[in-house]
């Protein structure tokens, strides 16, 4: 085979290797890492997420998904990302009174939390059409940046559902 023969096989292979990886990463999947202490106790700082971005291309977002979305306050250039916890679907009625979360005028069990909420009241308020109501895990008063501060998010600013820790080895879980 000539060298050129060869560095065409070669070209060619390497194109075809960079689709494959783009296709994944922009339709099936990426990684994300957890920045801040908003998931606590679910979540660690520094932790990797496999983010399956395939699940919501034929379906949507569900109660007690943990998400991935654009930050509201940056949406337009996508470039921050953060990691929520959907408590909210379009038509629900949240309230947040004495500590405690109430979806449709029930309180709900949140045994992925560590403490009461923290803070102010807040609602009621009916989750419009397209728009989803997602807080951090953490409900210590302002340690995390939720919907509580920006409202509930558009169904496009989330850009897929966190189904692992990934990293640090000693911490793999199915989320």
């Amino acid at each position: 085979m000539s060298p050129k023969a060869m560095l065409l096989d070669w070209l060619k292979m390497a194109v075809t290797a960079i689709a494959i990886v783009l296709f994944l990463h922009y339709f099936v999947f990426h990684l994300s890492t957890v920045e801040g202490h908003s998931m606590e106790p679910t979540l660690q700082e520094k932790e990797w997420l496999y983010v399956n971005k395939f699940v919501y291309l034929f379906g949507s977002p569900d109660i007690g998904d943990v998400v991935v979305l654009k930050d509201p306050y940056e949406a337009e250039d996508g470039k921050r990302l953060l990691v929520k916890r959907i408590v909210g679907m379009p038509g629900d009625r949240i309230e947040i009174t004495g500590g405690q979360l109430y979806r449709n005028g029930e309180l709900v069990d949140e045994g992925y939390t560590d403490s009461i909420i923290e803070g102010e009241s807040y609602g009621p308020v009916v989750i419009g059409e397209g728009l989803y109501f997602v807080m951090g895990d953490n409900r210590h008063e302002r340690a995390s940046l939720d919907s509580r501060s920006f409202g509930p998010v558009q169904r496009d600013w989330i850009t897929g559902r966190a189904d692992f820790i990934v990293w640090p080895i000693k911490e793999i879980k199915t989320l």
